[in-house]
């Protein structure tokens, strides 16, 4: 008897190879899916449907994980080199998580656990096709949106920075999740923004969400939605963030924090792809690609029972791992330029440069924030400066404490500034402020000059009390 899943099946008469070494289970699975309108080609040797595969890839290749002289991962392998949008899902009897995520790690659409209900694995073969279907449909538009989209650059020449750029470049055609790693600071929305724009969901929304940044009691709400009267102040209907990005990509920044009570919630989408809205009582299917962000180390979060395994193991299809600036510091004068011009452009001031010593200076800091830092920094400096060039005069006092970097010597600590060369005027009141720690009364006492001139002197170099918090 046909289910209601072949109703949707998206392309009549699609063609499906089967590979189990139990003949048996070939003739019932040719049999079942044959009666739900696919054309079916069984084998119970690994070796002869390679062969098959390889010179007649069909639409989609449902393969059993363990077999004699060969594996699923073999067969696998031999779909996607004869076409990377043939869709495979495969079969295991031993129920192990870890071999189905390996699978889909390597571009299996998904992984069903034997017995398996009919239906389930219908509906499971009807999505890999649509799929599969969707990615032969938009190849040469994907291309186009690689080259032309408006995606966040992935800045840095560092190997590690490359690494990454080529990973995304990698997996943004594809429909796994994906799983990004990092310390706070270091750019993960940004790589799941550029994942987004140079995939197939392109031109559909991009969702995000800190899960650590709403309470334990409105996040339900804010990912599923909810139903007028589903509680005190529900007094319409609300769609959540997972219904809004169907079709699209939903990216949960700070996964690590998301309560085991909604970690349950989220593994039943991943699953099943459907949803339940607070209070309501229908589900609603639901198409997303789901993008995950943690600074947090979730294998150990697993151990302390603060994380689901299956929920993890779902998520961890593909890692991508971004290190922190310090690790990276070569790629601050990529980063500091890139920053620095869109910092200009965004408050419509002319091009803006940093010279040498300066960039020496936030090349040697160690950026706890990582890139968000260097970032605010630059907008910092952007704003304050005068001139057309940034200088070692510009960089916030802490920094350049901190880097190491210190400016020419003009004379002896505390001495007259009238003994002071003119060229070196600048860099010795931003010295002397930086011993007065910005007081001005202070650094008049060190210098022997009267706060009033002092002030008039600081004001005429550009170095006004306002600016001296940050000197």
């Amino acid at each position: 008897m046909s289910t209601a899943a072949s109703q949707n099946v998206p392309r009549p008469r699609a063609t499906i190879v089967v590979v189990d070494d139990e003949e048996n289970m070939g003739k019932i699975l040719t049999k079942i899916l044959g009666n739900e309108g696919f054309h079916v080609t069984a084998f119970h040797r690994p070796a002869e449907a390679m062969a098959h595969i390889t010179k007649h890839p069909p639409d989609l290749v449902l393969t059993d994980m363990k077999m004699p002289d060969h594996t699923g991962m073999d067969v696998l392998k031999a779909a996607k080199g004869a076409n990377p949008h043939t869709g495979v899902v495969v079969m295991t009897a031993y129920g192990t998580i870890e071999g189905g995520v390996e699978a889909m790690r390597e571009g299996a659409y998904d992984y069903v656990t034997k017995p398996f209900k009919t239906d389930e694995l219908v509906m499971t073969l009807v999505k890999a096709l649509e799929r599969s279907h969707m990615g032969r449909e938009n190849e040469s538009l994907a291309e186009t949106l690689r080259r032309t989209s408006d995606a966040p650059p992935i800045v840095g020449e560092s190997t590690a920075m490359k690494a990454v750029a080529a990973m995304v470049a990698k997996i943004a055609p594809t429909d796994a999740a994906v799983l990004i790693r990092g310390e706070s600071g270091t750019g993960k929305e940004l790589v799941a923004k550029a994942i987004h724009k140079a995939s197939p969901r392109a031109g559909k929304r991009f969702v995000a969400i800190n899960c650590a940044s709403i309470p334990e009691t409105l996040l339900e709400s804010e990912l599923f939605g909810h139903e007028r009267g589903s509680f005190t102040g529900a007094d319409r209907q609300k769609l959540g963030l997972v219904e809004l990005a169907h079709e699209g990509t939903l990216f949960l920044d700070e996964i690590g924090d998301l309560p085991l009570s909604l970690q349950a919630k989220l593994l039943r989408v991943l699953q099943e792809r459907e949803i339940q809205r607070v209070g309501g009582v229908q589900t609603i299917p639901v198409d997303i690609r789901l993008l995950a962000a943690t600074h947090r180390d979730l294998r150990a979060a697993m151990e302390a029972r603060q994380f689901r395994p299956d929920l993890f193991f779902r998520l961890d299809v593909i890692s991508v791992a971004l290190p922190p600036l310090r690790e990276r510091t070569g790629d601050v004068p990529l980063l500091a330029s890139f920053f620095l011009d869109q910092a200009t452009r965004r408050m419509r001031k002319p091009a803006m440069t940093i010279a040498p010593e300066a960039m020496a200076a936030l090349e040697k800091y160690g950026y706890p924030g990582n890139v968000r830092e260097l970032e605010n920094i630059i907008e910092r400096m952007a704003v304050l400066c005068d001139g057309a060039e940034i200088t070692l005069a510009d960089i916030p006092g802490d920094i350049r404490v901190k880097s190491g970097v210190k400016f020419p010597a003009v004379g002896s600590q505390g001495a007259e500034y009238k003994g002071a060369k003119d060229k070196f005027e600048r860099e010795y009141f931003l010295r002397l402020l930086d011993a007065a720690k910005g007081n001005i009364s202070e650094a008049a006492r060190m210098s022997g000059v009267s706060r009033r001139h002092l002030h008039e002197k600081l004001v005429k170099l550009g170095l006004r009390a306002d600016r001296e918090s940050s000197l």
